[in-house]
């Protein structure tokens, strides 16, 4: 028998071929019983060559070679791309040019799409258009958050500056309240009208404990107009509390004062004299200068005085407070002053500490100093507080006596805070016994320091 005698069914019937047969009908393909049923093709032909005509063969026959069948080849588009493409849109100039702005974010047709790609290669105002468009989208989707950073106001002031110096400079002690006030402006120029009205806790320590006042961001924007009218009146400019002010004179007093006397409670309407003043004082104190009348010049806190030098690094550091207060209630993020402004505000602190530790000492709320007072000018038991990160720095706080020097040689303890730790610690936001701190040495001294530097808060 030849190779073509034994072709069936398009293969050869070799021995494996007759063995998957067998084990067909074993496993009931085939039979009676099986799923084929009587009359299978296997069992026997019914149109003479084994194949049911209305069925497909059990196994397929082979198809046909293009290059056999003497047919011409098909075209390799047709090869490629078997589905017909539908016809190119065309649409008019002013059509295809209001699409550019959908095709730039992707919203166009496909066919749209083509059209808008195949007339920007034939028109040079529609492409320059189209480019501009896909950079504009591309500012949709930034990597990184929309928010300036901090330092960007005084990067850009000092390159200014640097290339051509103010007539009349910001002196540098003045520097860190212009920076904070234009900070916190900012702050209020992105937030709506309800938000002026979102409820605010202001929180500062008192004696032995924690105390809070509530209010909203209006209100605390009245409470920061009221005491910088402190500054306002030493530097003989006008005051916002009026004829009222001559009966309250520290900070708490005239707050309550303003907001007693307004009619209604305070609206985005109390952001525009707050700004005008604090203009007005930053324009003044430059005028003044740092020469010696400035600094003898003293503002009244009502049971206390700061040289004029101090009092505005005071009125900084109080805005930064503050304006965190507000970015807090209103969902606002909000950083730390420049590490160089920050430096300034703990200095500040340092040095007001051991009048504070006196005062409280004097009112039964410290303990008594281990010796006799230490005479002005002498070296004293100290407490060396380590200020870490931002404004970073050492003090030797003297213990014994305000007017003692701090001295190394007689330090009894140590401790050491982060810097915006130790400033939410002198806000009165931050409990004495919760300041996360390193201590060693005297316990007691270190406590009194602590409480101390929280007694230096206030409304």
């Amino acid at each position: 028998m030849s190779d073509a005698d034994r072709f069936d069914h398009g293969g050869f019937e070799g021995e494996d071929e007759k063995k998957d047969d067998k084990d067909e009908q074993q496993e009931g393909y085939g039979t009676p019983d099986g799923p084929s049923g009587p009359g299978d093709p296997v069992n026997g032909d019914r149109n003479g060559n084994g194949q049911d005509p209305d069925r497909s063969p059990r196994i397929p026959m082979p198809r046909a070679s293009v290059e056999d069948g003497g047919r011409p080849l098909p075209a390799l588009g047709d090869l490629t791309d078997l589905t017909p493409r539908p016809a190119p849109l065309v649409l008019e100039h002013r059509v295809l040019k209001s699409l550019l702005g959908a095709w730039a974010l992707a919203a166009c047709s496909p066919e749209e799409a083509t059209a808008v790609e195949e007339h920007l290669g034939d028109c040079g105002s529609c492409a320059d258009e189209a480019l501009r468009l896909r950079n504009a989208v591309g500012l949709l989707h930034p990597p990184e958050s929309l928010d300036l950073d901090p330092a960007l106001r005084t990067r850009v002031l000092d390159g200014c500056l640097g290339r051509r110096p103010p007539r009349i400079p910001v002196p540098d002690w003045a520097a860190p309240y212009d920076a904070e006030t234009a900070r916190l402006d900012a702050l209020l120029q992105d937030i709506g009208d309800a938000e002026w009205h979102a409820p605010v806790r202001l929180r500062w320590f008192k004696g032995e404990g924690p105390t809070s006042r509530r209010t909203t961001v209006a209100g605390v924007i009245a409470h920061l107009l009221t005491v910088d009218g402190l500054v306002a009146v030493a530097l003989g400019l006008d005051d916002p509390l009026g004829k009222a002010a001559a009966e309250h004179s520290t900070p708490e007093a005239r707050t309550e004062a303003y907001w007693r006397a307004s009619y209604f409670p305070p609206t985005r309407g109390v952001r525009g004299p707050w700004r005008e003043q604090s203009h007005d004082l930053v324009r003044t104190v430059s005028f003044t200068g740092g020469g010696s009348g400035s600094a003898r010049r003293a503002v009244s806190y009502g049971d206390f005085e700061l040289p004029l030098h101090d009092a505005m690094l005071d009125r900084a550091f109080e805005c930064w407070v503050h304006a965190e207060d507000i970015a807090e209630a209103v969902d606002y993020p909000y950083g730390p002053p420049s590490p160089r402004h920050l430096h300034r505000m703990i200095d500040l602190a340092a040095r007001v500490l051991p009048n504070v530790l006196a005062a409280r000492r004097q009112a039964g709320l410290a303990a008594a100093p281990h010796h006799h007072l230490v005479p002005a000018g002498e070296p004293g038991r100290s407490l060396r507080l380590e200020i870490e990160g931002l404004g970073g720095g050492e003090w030797l706080i003297p213990l014994d006596s305000p007017a003692a020097r701090g001295s190394a040689d007689l330090e009894v303890a140590h401790v050491a805070l982060d810097g915006v730790e130790f400033c939410r610690l002198a806000a009165g936001h931050v409990s004495p016994a919760e300041a996360a701190a390193g201590q060693v040495g005297d316990r007691e001294a270190i406590r009194d320091v602590l409480f101390a530097a929280a007694s230096l808060s206030r409304m």
